[in-house]
Formats: C-alpha cells, sequence, structure tokens
C-alpha cells in the first residue's frame, strides 16, 4: 500500500532543473510557501499515457483550476533535467510547469518510488496527484496498486472535481487554420482573450483543404470545432460567444 501523505507537510528537496539551457535549483520548500499547487507526478516523460492523456489534459484544464484558486500546476517525474526540459518542448504546455526528480529524492520521501526494472526504467515514480496547500498536502488521488500503469484518479478532471464541485469542464476545441492568415488570427486572439485553451492544426502539416472540407463541409480557414460542434470561421466564433456571454450574464 502506498503511503496517504494528507494532513502531513510536502517534502522540502531541490530538484536541479534546466531552463533556457542553464541550470537552475528548485527547492520545494519555496516552490509550496504561502501557495496552492497541484502536482500530478507519473512514471515517464515521452511515455504513451502521459504525453497524450495526462499531461495534456491538465494543460487544458488550467484555467478552469487556476480560477478555482490555484497557483502553479507541476508536472513531476523521475527523468534528468535533460529529458524533462525536451519534453517540455516537444509537447508545447506553456500551463504547466515541468520538474525533474532526477534522483527521486522527492518521490523516495513521498513513498512513491517503485521498482520498474522489468521495462529497463529503474526506479520511477507511481503515478499520483496532490493538492499542496501553503506546503500542507491537502489531498492525494494515487493511482490503485494494480499491474501495469493505471490511470483511473489522478487526472485533471478529478482534482478539478475536487477543488470545484459542480463545475462544468470547458469543452476541447480545435482550430484548422493556414500560416499568414488573418482571419485565423483573430478567431484564435477571441479563444486567448477569453482564456480558452485551443489545438490548432494548420494546413499543409499532412492536411489538405480536401480533408478541411470533409470535416467541416467549407473550404475556407479558420475553421473552429468546439466539443466536437462545428462553429465555422472568425465571425461565426465571435457571435458562438457573444452568445454564451450573453446567457451567462
Amino acid at each position: 500500500m502506498f503511503p496517504n501523505s494528507e494532513g502531513l507537510r510536502a517534502p522540502q528537496v531541490a530538484l536541479r532543473t534546466r531552463r533556457d539551457g542553464a541550470w537552475k535549483d528548485v527547492a520545494t520548500g519555496e516552490l509550496f510557501r504561502g501557495r496552492t499547487v497541484v502536482v500530478f507526478a507519473l512514471p515517464g516523460a515521452y511515455t504513451p499515457t502521459c504525453s497524450s492523456t495526462h499531461l495534456p489534459r491538465y494543460n487544458e484544464l488550467a484555467p478552469a483550476l487556476r480560477r478555482a484558486g490555484v497557483d502553479e500546476i507541476v508536472c513531476l517525474s523521475v527523468n534528468d533535467a535533460f529529458v524533462m526540459e525536451e519534453w517540455q518542448k516537444h509537447q508545447d504546455a506553456p500551463n504547466v510547469t515541468f520538474l525533474p526528480d532526477g534522483n527521486g529524492e522527492f518521490t523516495a520521501k513521498m513513498g512513491m518510488l517503485v521498482d520498474k526494472s522489468d521495462l529497463g526504467f529503474g526506479k520511477r515514480s507511481w503515478r499520483y496527484s496532490m493538492l499542496v496547500r501553503d506546503g500542507v498536502i491537502e489531498k492525494m488521488f494515487v493511482e490503485p496498486q494494480k499491474p501495469g500503469d493505471p490511470f483511473e484518479v489522478s487526472d485533471a478532471d478529478t482534482m478539478l472535481a475536487y477543488l470545484a464541485p459542480g463545475t462544468k469542464a470547458p469543452e476541447p476545441v480545435l482550430v484548422f487554420s493556414r500560416p499568414g492568415c488573418p482571419h485565423c488570427a483573430r478567431a484564435k486572439a477571441l479563444l486567448g482573450e477569453r482564456g480558452i485553451v485551443f489545438e490548432e492544426v494548420a494546413l499543409g502539416r499532412g492536411v489538405t483543404t480536401s480533408a478541411l472540407r470533409a470535416v467541416s463541409g467549407r473550404g475556407t480557414v479558420p475553421q473552429v470545432f468546439i466539443g466536437g460542434r462545428h462553429i465555422g470561421g472568425a465571425d461565426d466564433l465571435e457571435r458562438y460567444l457573444a452568445l454564451g456571454e450573453r446567457a451567462a450574464a
């Protein structure tokens, strides 16, 4: 059984990180002091569940988590600083702070260090998330201890539901665009002004106008989809957002 550290102070260690090509130590005591921080820990950078689901959803729900009082969202993994720095660039997750626990010191003090030698990984972190307020662990969501890599409770939606019960998670937003398109820039600005996280698919990167027409019925850009619904171009998006704001008023 993994320990439940709720009510205890988070371990104080210095994590060696790389920022803009230079070394920087991050003291967890300073990171947590006087702040509300969400930490989600995972087995490894670049691994499937971590890269495709766990990390992207925290980045996507970051605005909602911040509205619920969170100051920072931290992704922690027992990887070296170079790996975490490159993974951060690869993931394009600007709303999440990547911290390497290269020596596994923080993870060991949390009681979450596990042996994954059967996969050639060595010692890694078990998957979990936690809410830390002013250095004290208020809530933990630890994945069940069973074979494989369970991913059932440490997700961003579960954390948001704990912080703000009844809050509806924002729907996924996708923008088809083309480089240099002013209408695309306007659509992205409309979303950005409202703190709406979106994914962008640019035509010309394996995505053709024919493909765009097949999914949207239109061959012009931008084409915006929200929660699987086709909204349309920049003017359509502006009207859609205005209606939502009037309804919420």
